[in-house]
């Protein structure tokens, strides 16, 4: 962590970093429920107010930027530390939002799939067929909570499908193989690194009962941890942003631990990679509200719709 470099801090609970070509990163700022801009100086501007809970963030085809809107968290603040709790009284529902990054105008795409509310759309990652998946973290309540589930949607707003469901722990973080044939899902509650085989555009190939969603489990992680948002290399690794143990994790697709890299606080929520030759990883540090950087021991994975 000697390398560790805080670019941003006083952020209210920051997540979903997207590396720009200018060398800023665009982030949300979910307590604030905004969309920022962190130029390379360190200087804050907002971009957009989407409201409710804006968290996961991703560049599409159109040089716009999309967002998984969660619908807004309760907080619980004390010196030194901002958490989401439960679903707040002010919930507005969760959806998919497009945002104009030069306007900061939003439209809304999607609020439903087969009638059924979208209920905390947390994290998306786009294909090269005019789509993006993006996984549903579900809300929580005093007594009860909601399944979390996989999605994919047309970037354009015209389709959307429930590719697998329920995630019982709630789906996070989402990522494609660098073929685009593999689709990762961190599942947060029970630290479950997920995959599935791409057969098409919301289509999925499952595996049968008892794994209740199909999918083929990468990686269990050990201890007490949770998963949040993840990111993939260029090699195909997958790094993993852990709770509770304040680390990324990398793992490889046939799920051994490659390397673990501490954090100097419990709640690391996403990664993303930049720079000329993607080996600066930009990371939230979120309950401490910082956006930091570090070289990376591996080139992070050039994304759709992304410049390299």
């Amino acid at each position: 962590m000697s390398e560790l470099k805080v670019l941003a801090e006083g952020l209210r609970f920051p997540e979903g970093p997207v590396a720009l070509p200018d060398g800023s990163i665009a982030l949300v700022e979910i307590a604030a429920q905004v969309v920022s801009r962190i130029a390379p100086d360190g200087t804050r501007s907002v971009i957009a107010r989407p409201g409710g809970g804006p968290n996961g963030l991703a560049m599409g085809p159109d040089g716009q930027l999309y967002l998984c809107n969660n619908g807004g968290f309760g907080w619980h603040e004390e010196p030194g530390l901002l958490r989401p709790t439960h679903q707040p009284e002010d919930y507005s529902g969760g959806r998919i939002e497009r945002i104009d990054p030069a306007t900061g105008a939003v439209t809304v795409l999607y609020t439903e799939c087969d009638g059924r509310p979208l209920r905390g759309p947390n994290d998306l990652v786009f294909d090269n067929q005019g789509g993006l998946w993006f996984t549903d973290l579900g809300k929580v309540r005093a007594r009860d909570r909601d399944h979390g589930g996989v999605y994919w949607a047309a970037a354009d707003g015209s389709r959307i499908v429930e590719a697998a469901h329920p995630i019982p722990g709630g789906g996070n973080g989402i990522g494609l193989s660098p073929d685009g044939r593999t689709l990762y899902v961190a599942e947060t509650e029970t630290g479950r690194l997920w995959s599935w085989e791409i057969l098409g555009p919301g289509e999925l190939r499952k595996n049968p009962w008892p794994v209740v969603h199909g999918g083929t489990l990468v990686c269990q992680f050990p201890g007490f941890r949770r998963l949040d948002s993840l990111a993939v290399t260029a090699a195909g690794n997958i790094c993993v942003a852990t709770l509770v143990s304040g680390e990324i994790t990398t793992v490889s697709p046939d799920g051994q631990i490659l390397h673990v890299e501490k954090m100097p606080e419990v709640m690391p929520t996403n990664i993303c990679f930049g720079g000329a030759d993607r080996r600066t990883a930009y990371i939230t540090l979120s309950t401490t509200g910082k956006l930091v950087s570090m070289p990376w021991h591996e080139a992070g994975l050039v994304l759709n719709h992304e410049t390299a």
